[in-house]
């Protein structure tokens, strides 16, 4: 355990505990805290990847850290570091009630520490508090990831048109999870999330209330599977998302990934819902063009910051 000395003086001790994974009880406290977060900010302050990191014990090279004052939980970080080039990433909140007493910064110090003054840090939302935050902390701006979304009523999708040779058929779990696994890691090789994928955190998300395999669509040509575009509901916000899209290398530059996409999209459209979703980083330039010209346009951007190198 390690504890903060800044706390305000007649203050309740403020204290940072670090677990390599949580108990039961310790992840439902964590998850309340988020859900009150989430109220406030309008959007999650930990990633899908880090809210299901929480459950299931102990992962290789993940991190929880708790701050507590007066034994109740007020603050929460979680740190991966299981990239073997780029420096450890972070996430970290504070309940609504208790911001401004200095806790961010505690827990962005204890991250620091933590990380040998090696981190990357998400802020969802880009709020100004977190930027501060970051400039407090030393932190200068890396990545930006762009939330885009476009109506799914109202608008004629285009009929996808496929690569000649290329078929479409739903994902088969158990079946084609290597397969899967396997293009997704070469698609996204360059990416420090996505393509780092594992068959346990492809499990996590089949065991998840959203899972839905009618949604999850592959492309084989000859019997091998070439692409792929995994869609995602959130039922509560009848919001659909284009989850992921990937072609594999090789494959790419025939308009696959075009029509992969719109097949998706058309998929979200027969489901009822209203607006689709997604993803990208900023400076992916081509990736953008291609979604503007679907009819998707920025919504809201998550900002990373890191360490000086």
């Amino acid at each position: 355990m390690t504890s903060d000395d800044t706390a305000r003086p007649g203050s309740r001790t403020r204290s940072i505990e670090t677990h390599a994974a949580l108990t039961g009880e310790q992840t439902e406290a964590v998850l309340a805290l988020l859900a009150d977060a989430a109220r406030t900010d309008g959007q999650q302050a930990v990633s899908e990847q880090g809210r299901l990191q929480l459950r299931g014990g102990e992962r290789a090279g993940v991190a929880h850290l708790l701050l507590t004052v007066g034994g109740e939980l007020v603050g929460y970080a979680q740190l991966e570091d299981t990239d073997p080039v780029e420096p450890p990433a972070a996430e970290l909140v504070v309940h609504p009630a208790h911001r401004g007493q200095g806790h961010g910064r505690a827990l962005g110090a204890a991250l620091l520490a933590a990380s040998g003054k090696r981190l990357r840090v998400w802020a969802h939302g880009g709020h100004s508090a977190a930027r501060h935050l970051a400039q407090v902390l030393g932190l200068s701006l890396f990545r930006e990831l762009r939330q885009m979304r476009r109506p799914l009523t109202g608008f004629e999708l285009p009929e996808p048109v496929l690569p000649e040779g290329v078929s479409v058929r739903t994902f088969v779990p158990g079946q084609d999870d290597a397969a899967w696994l396997a293009v997704n890691a070469a698609a996204f090789a360059h990416h420090p999330e996505q393509g780092a994928l594992t068959q346990r955190d492809l499990d996590d998300r089949k065991a998840e209330p959203w899972f839905d395999p009618a949604g999850f669509f592959l492309a084989f040509r000859g019997g091998e599977l070439v692409g792929f575009h995994w869609t995602k509901v959130h039922a509560a916000e009848r919001l659909g998302e284009v989850y992921v899209v990937g072609v594999r290398p090789g494959a790419q530059g025939g308009g696959l990934g075009k029509a992969l996409t719109t097949i998706g999209l058309r998929h979200l459209a027969e489901r009822g819902l209203p607006t689709a979703m997604l993803y990208v980083d900023a400076d992916n330039k081509a990736a953008v063009s291609v979604y503007e010209r679907l009819g998707f346009a920025t919504h809201e951007t998550d900002l990373m910051y890191r360490t000086e190198t």
